[in-house]
């Protein structure tokens, strides 16, 4: 069983699974697990680890419209040294800074390899779901594609430095707020754009149209091998956290001026049907 196959089973057994948190009382809430063989190659510090562990649990609040409000983790490592685990705390601390959010701790475990679980919370009255996209929505996608898929690469080259810098994003806290009084359909771009807007469209019952150029990173232009490679790092590769979600036509304009990044309008939602350039997009994206 793949993890969409598991992730289906889980929907089937939990009515209330689906989006990127789950929603109690007001509040939203979720969890992830990070592992070094699967998401910290070779060379990430563990300042970027923790920024990048809880930075990803933010942003599926993110997703939700949801504002931050706090966050935990789980470290877990075959040993605890000083300047490592400082180090984490650090980068958990200042992403939550970052974003409004306070870091307030978690638990220690010894594993046999480096292990994060994090989990935020966050408060979100009218919290903005998958399932909302209309046929004539404008598909719209924050920030740039790709940055994940280029620090992997530099990570394998050595370029060690520049490889954390692209690994620590910014989680689109602020603008998944701006965009509540917008976005009739929303989540969190870790799986890839192509998968994304799959995840999105299944939610929403629709389909969609998309059309190049794609706000691609200009990191990604560095490290690829040619167009075609420049393509599959900015749709396919994922783990950029950025956000993607459907605005009425009419409202793209003042979506973009509220929103404190940029958002990209990259499509139509359609009635039936995924395509890219009116060619089919296939369902593919980031799987652990």
């Amino acid at each position: 069983m793949d993890e969409q196959a598991a992730l289906a089973l889980i929907g089937d057994r939990l009515s209330v699974a689906g989006d990127d948190c789950a929603v109690v009382d007001g509040q939203v809430i979720t969890t992830d697990m990070l592992h070094q063989r699967t998401d910290f190659p070779d060379g990430t510090t563990r300042y970027t680890a923790g920024w990048r562990a809880v930075g990803a649990s933010l942003s599926d609040v993110a997703a939700m419209g949801g504002d931050a409000t706090a966050a935990v983790a789980v470290y877990a490592a075959p040993t605890f040294d000083d300047a490592e685990l400082t180090a984490f705390l650090d980068g958990a601390s200042e992403v939550c800074e970052l974003v409004g959010a306070e870091y307030v701790g978690g638990d220690l475990d010894g594993h046999a390899e480096f292990t994060v679980a994090t989990t935020a919370i966050g408060d979100a009255d009218d919290p903005i779901l998958r399932s909302g996209a209309s046929p004539g929505d404008a598909l719209c996608v924050t920030g740039s594609l790709g940055r994940s898929g280029a620090a992997l690469r530099l990570f394998d080259r050595g370029e060690t430095a520049r490889a954390n810098d692209l690994f620590r994003f910014e989680p689109r806290v602020r603008a998944g707020v701006a965009l509540r009084d917008y976005a009739t359909a929303m989540l969190d771009s870790s799986d890839g754009l192509a998968r994304s807007v799959h995840q999105l469209c299944r939610a929403s019952d629709c389909g969609a149209a998309l059309d190049e150029p794609l706000p691609i990173a200009d990191a990604v232009d560095a490290v690829a091998e040619d167009a075609a490679d420049r393509r599959e790092l900015g749709l396919f590769f994922g783990e950029d956290f950025e956000l993607v979600c459907t605005v009425p036509a009419s409202a793209v304009a003042d979506a973009q001026a509220a929103t404190p990044c940029p958002l990209h309008r990259i499509g139509t939602v359609t009635a039936n049907g995924i395509t890219l350039d009116g060619e089919p997009l296939p369902d593919r994206g980031y799987s652990h």
